[in-house]
């Protein structure tokens, strides 16, 4: 069975850093993308950061400069440096991956359980 698991939320005051970290587990074939979502309380899910297969990243607007997306291919494990943290940036994130299991070796997506990660001005 796929899992993600992230860990490394927590409560910060702005201008701090926190670092994310998801792995990936189970019997896992290929991995294509992985990256970082988040939700605000009464907003909708949206895109952080993305990384590739080519190691090629792509950020949102609000986070460019700030955020460094990175993976461990080895570890199977993504990561998301977050630096000069603000209270907007309050939300649970969620790790998202493509991957292939060995049970069918096609791309399906997965979804972390999300982690908290509370700004406080």
């Amino acid at each position: 069975q796929v899992q993600l698991v992230e860990s490394g939320g927590g409560l910060v005051q702005a201008g701090r850093s926190l670092r994310l970290s998801c792995v990936a587990s189970g019997m896992i074939w290929s991995i294509n993308t992985m990256g970082w979502y988040r939700q605000a309380p009464g907003k909708q899910r949206e895109l952080v950061a993305t990384i590739y297969s080519d190691d090629s990243t792509a950020y949102a607007d609000s986070v460019q400069g700030r955020f460094t997306i990175s993976r461990d291919n080895a570890q199977k494990t993504v990561y998301l440096q977050m630096n000069n943290l603000k209270p907007e940036d309050t939300a649970v994130y969620y790790c998202n991956s493509y991957l292939a299991p060995y049970s069918d070796y096609r791309m399906h997506e997965y979804w972390g359980q999300g982690t908290q990660v509370t700004v406080s001005s």
